[in-house]
């Protein structure tokens, strides 16, 4: 039987590493051993950049909702339990973007939670 040499499959690999370096900075972008080490690094940080976008959003509505709760005499923490009370259920970014774009609606939503809350 015929000896199998890995010279193309490693070539692919090795190319494949190359291309995704593609744009770094020096040998970073030419060299394997270097390229292989700064992907590693930069798709670890992708990875973990995918879970702090979700917080940093999560915290950027929070402090939209505060504010506009705060221009209807309320605070964060009383509204979002005034409408769980009243049973209203909207996610974080709606009420955010409710805050933003329809000040009226959202005024409506804290008297609904005031209301909720005397009850």
């Amino acid at each position: 039987m015929a000896r199998v040499k890995g010279a193309t499959t490693t070539r692919k690999r090795r190319n494949k590493v190359i291309g995704m370096a593609k744009g770094y900075w020096g040998t970073k972008s030419t060299n394997y051993k270097m390229a292989n080490q700064a992907v590693m690094k930069s798709l670890t940080y992708s990875y973990v950049g995918r879970k702090q976008k979700k917080r940093d959003f999560r915290k950027l509505w929070i402090t939209r909702i505060s504010a506009a709760c705060k221009m209807n005499g309320m605070n964060y923490s009383t509204f979002m339990h005034g409408l769980k009370l009243s049973g209203i259920d909207m996610n974080r970014k709606m009420l955010s973007e409710t805050a933003i774009h329809d000040p009226a609606a959202f005024t409506a939503l804290t008297e609904k939670a005031k209301e909720a809350l005397k009850a």
